[in-house]
């Protein structure tokens, strides 16, 4: 017969060992228990935003309201800002840029009615928030960001969060992108104090433009640009918005 013996200090050693899993099973449990809590109360926020400060303001279209429930604003704010992420407010994000308030984007996907098969243009990707809500609803998503801090850390909160729809650029988004022209809807982010031509020569026939324009330091007007069958452009002004400037050679 074999005998096995217990030596003190294999005892301490395994009962330190015990305790250290206990207590890291306790570490994990508890940080899951913190992710689930902030998750639901990042959701209740989300649902009353789009509620609140959404569609009782108007915006009616239900695959607009529908990504603006789905799309994890939290995600796009840095850090020290994320418990005022479902606020109806535009927030910091650093260089001077700004996410926008989530009325404005709810209403400016809105006034692009793209449908599910469409590709859009975006100019000004900053955090990304825009490009993401474009994605659950059309097929493509191109998004042009001039500031390559912030075009890196959309790329890679695209890539973190799955939007492998969306392919971004750094580089002068008044040019727009015309390797991948024309497209069915163009949305810009920033003003410009003109409509750029050649955001027009690459909106398809039937295609739409949502911009801000007007000055930094004047009343700016968010209009939509509509172009018809024929080539034929008309501008409507939609109401009085504050973005920050369309930057770029074109300024020289």
């Amino acid at each position: 017969m074999r005998y096995f013996y217990y030596h003190p200090t294999s005892k301490k050693r395994f009962t330190v060992f015990l305790l250290g899993l206990i207590c890291l099973f306790l570490d994990v449990a508890t940080g899951v228990a913190t992710e689930l809590k902030e998750d639901t109360i990042y959701t209740q926020r989300r649902n009353a935003m789009v509620k609140q400060t959404i569609e009782d303001r108007g915006v009616r279209d239900p695959n607009v309201l529908r990504a603006m429930l789905t799309v994890l604003r939290h995600e796009f704010v840095p850090e020290d800002l994320k418990e005022y992420a479902y606020e109806d407010r535009p927030l910091p994000i650093g260089l001077g840029q700004t996410i926008s308030q989530p009325y404005i984007v709810a209403y400016m996907t809105e006034l692009l009615e793209a449908g599910s098969e469409a590709k859009v243009l975006e100019i000004g990707t900053g955090s990304g928030y825009q490009a993401a809500i474009l994605a659950e609803i059309v097929k493509e998503v191109y998004t042009i960001e001039i500031f390559e801090e912030l075009g890196k850390q959309a790329q890679n909160c695209f890539e973190r969060l799955g939007y492998n729809t969306i392919k971004s650029k750094i580089g002068d988004g008044y040019y727009g992108w015309e390797e991948f022209a024309p497209f069915d809807g163009i949305i810009v982010t920033c003003a410009a104090d003109h409509i750029p031509p050649p955001l027009i020569q690459q909106l398809k026939p039937g295609g739409r433009i949502v911009i801000p324009v007007g000055g930094v330091y004047q009343v700016q007007m968010l209009m939509l640009v509509m172009k018809d069958a024929q080539g034929n452009v008309t501008v409507k002004n939609m109401l009085p918005v504050r973005f920050v400037p369309l930057l770029g050679d074109h300024q020289q």
